[in-house]
């Protein structure tokens, strides 16, 4: 049923999750799964931070392939045979789209960050963002 997954990572709890979830589906089905982060750099230039040291955003990209990696290790250990861990730059949902494009992504699975109605009306977040505009399925894990 699905060739190529896609997991939206960033360490978080809510990723962890979707993680374990996206490492089951992959080795179900034999997949290919990517781990993809993504570096927002225009979020840290918002931070009122300015101008933002370059060796903070080294740490922040450093930390990114961490985490990546990391979950490519766990999916390894847990069957999966094929995973590609990535690391972005951009605005979250929209790189995370575009790769998925680009990639011939099945599925996307991500995490839910829960946040309240008032919140995701006025914030919005990464996931409502991929479910709204993915072309393809989309898996939220809570």
């Amino acid at each position: 049923m699905f060739k190529k997954i896609l997991v939206a990572y960033d360490g978080s709890d809510h990723a962890i999750r979707a993680l374990d979830v996206a490492i089951d589906l992959a080795s179900k089905y034999g997949a290919k799964l990517d781990v993809v982060e993504v570096v927002d750099t225009a979020a840290l230039l918002g931070m009122g931070v300015a101008p933002i040291p370059g060796e903070v955003i080294q740490q922040v990209y450093n930390k990114a392939k961490t985490d990546v990696e990391n979950a490519k290790a766990k999916a390894q250990q847990n069957g999966v045979k094929e995973v590609e861990a990535v690391v972005l730059e951009g605005d979250p949902a929209t790189a995370i789209l575009e790769y998925a494009s680009k990639n011939g992504s099945d599925l996307i699975v991500t995490g839910s960050r829960g946040l309240s109605t008032f919140k995701r009306i006025i914030l919005g977040s990464v996931s409502t963002k991929i479910v709204e505009d993915a072309k393809t399925p989309v898996l939220v894990v809570k």
